[in-house]
């Protein structure tokens, strides 16, 4: 399957495989900027990578935690127009059942990624959708200034 990898999250779970995994694809396209992002907690790692321009942008975020995850969903939803995720297959089959519900709440085009004698190999995920506050392309995770606002406003109210 070749994909059209533009503005697609990289979930950096593994971060020789995303380290790999992005050089591979800047190899393949070595005069076009890449337009890969990846969130994960190697900040040092992924920083490198947007230096050597095998990445678009990146961002923190601990997996692991909800409030990190969402507040990724956040950013993104404000600056990139996310097409998908990217998710290293091997990490995606073992992980528990919250590490999986948060991977199947980041976008409705999930992806596994596994490397294989041949390349690379991509298989969209069958798994079911979970549209919340996680989803990086949600109007569910978009939080403006109108809503901050009216949160404040309705705590005074009730306050009073």
């Amino acid at each position: 399957m070749r994909l059209n990898l533009e503005n697609f999250l990289l979930v950096d779970s593994n971060w020789e495989f995303s380290r790999e995994f992005a050089a591979h694809l800047k190899a393949q396209r070595p005069d076009v900027p890449s337009e890969l992002l990846i969130a994960g907690d190697n900040t040092k790692q992924m920083l490198k990578m947007m230096f050597q321009e095998q990445v678009k942008d990146y961002c923190y975020c601990d997996f692991a935690n909800e409030i990190s995850v969402s507040e990724l969903a956040s950013y993104l939803h404000e600056h990139h127009k996310v097409k998908g995720v990217l998710i290293y297959a091997l990490d995606y089959h073992l992980a528990d059942e919250a590490q999986r519900f948060i991977f199947n709440s980041l976008h409705r085009q999930r992806i596994t990624v596994e490397q294989s004698d041949r390349g690379y190999v991509y298989h969209p995920l069958r798994d079911p959708f979970n549209n919340n506050h996680l989803t990086c392309h949600s109007t569910v995770s978009a939080t403006t200034q109108d809503t901050v606002i009216d949160f404040a406003q309705h705590h005074t109210d009730k306050a009073e």
